[in-house]
């Protein structure tokens, strides 16, 4: 089975009602792809990607899913002006606030947060 990161970078415009609810599995969408993708996300290094919805939120990750820094990125699909970021380092140890004002240091319950909160 592949990775995330083995699956080919698919360059198709789309916009924010055509993201799927689940994780793609044949194809990566990078921030560049969609449409109304704020400049905050965009301007990512490396890339964002597509990961999935959790309740109104869209799921982005910039930087590998382990062994390295990369950053998570939330978006309210409703009100793209709310965003919510948690940065993991190569140890598995991060930080990010979700939406309901807690900081997290476990992507888990940074997710958590989203689902409560979305």
């Amino acid at each position: 089975m592949s990775t995330s990161e083995d699956r080919p970078v698919d360059p198709t415009p789309v916009h924010t009602t055509e993201l799927p609810p689940t994780p793609t599995r044949d194809r990566n969408i990078p921030a560049s792809a969609w449409v109304e993708a704020p400049d905050e996300l965009r301007r990512l290094e490396p890339e964002a990607l597509y990961k999935r919805r959790i309740g109104r939120w869209l799921l982005w990750r910039s930087g590998p899913a382990r062994g390295d820094h990369a950053t998570y990125v939330a978006l309210d699909a409703e009100d793209l002006t709310r965003i919510h970021r948690f940065a993991l380092t190569p140890e598995g140890t991060g930080s990010g606030e979700g939406p309901g004002g807690t900081v997290h240091e476990r992507f888990r319950t940074w997710k958590e947060d989203l689902r409560d909160h979305g």
